[in-house]
């Protein structure tokens, strides 16, 4: 199993490894070609993100600034979009069901580090696989921990850290991030009060 492997499979592993920092660096340049590109130069932004993200399905906006950590351990189906400043540490796998909405100043991590003084500086880590269902509004500022997963239409309220499983259907906020109630019918916006 090689330096990338161990990274993805969860095992506590050396993260300072050459085989990591290099496509850690390759990605951190294909992120400032992507956060350097005007936001009118559309081909160019697609193009960008497609060699970023190559997993994430169709349509999507990603407005910059947008950082990860590899890029190609991060899979997403149609519909995503991530407002600005989102950052996803992917050492592990990160996956995006349909029609997620990621707001301004969120993360996402998958990384693990020692707890261990000695151990961490020695570069000793390992990583949790994070998964979002679709229909999931993740509102601003949101943290979303290592190995944590969130059910499809769930909505996380503003500044939440989420350090556990989310079942679908629900509404949850804080920190920890707790569900506060289901999301019901109740919650639909009447047609009389929509602007079109």
């Amino acid at each position: 199993m090689d330096q990338l492997e161990k990274m993805r499979s969860g095992v506590w592993h050396d993260g300072f490894g050459d085989a990591i920092g290099e496509a850690l660096l390759r990605c951190e340049q294909r992120c400032f070609e992507l956060n350097s590109l005007l936001p009118s130069d559309r081909q160019g932004r697609n193009e960008a993100i497609r060699r970023l993200l190559p997993n994430v399905g169709e349509p999507f906006v990603i407005h910059s600034p947008f950082h990860c950590d590899f890029g190609t351990n991060i899979r997403a189906g149609k519909n995503l979009i991530c407002n600005y400043n989102v950052t996803i540490l992917d050492e592990g796998e990160v996956t995006i069901g349909d029609n997620v909405f990621i707001g301004p100043n969120c993360s996402i991590y998958t990384i693990i580090h020692a707890l261990n003084p000695q151990q961490r500086n020695g570069g000793i880590m390992r990583s949790a696989p994070v998964t979002i269902g679709s229909d999931v509004w993740l509102g601003g500022n949101v943290v979303v921990l290592p190995g944590v997963m969130i059910g499809d239409g769930s909505v996380i309220g503003a500044g939440s850290v989420v350090v556990k499983d989310i079942p679908s259907g629900v509404l949850a906020v804080g920190n920890p991030c707790k569900v506060v109630r289901p999301i019901t019918a109740a919650d639909d916006v009447e047609e009389n009060e929509i602007l079109r």
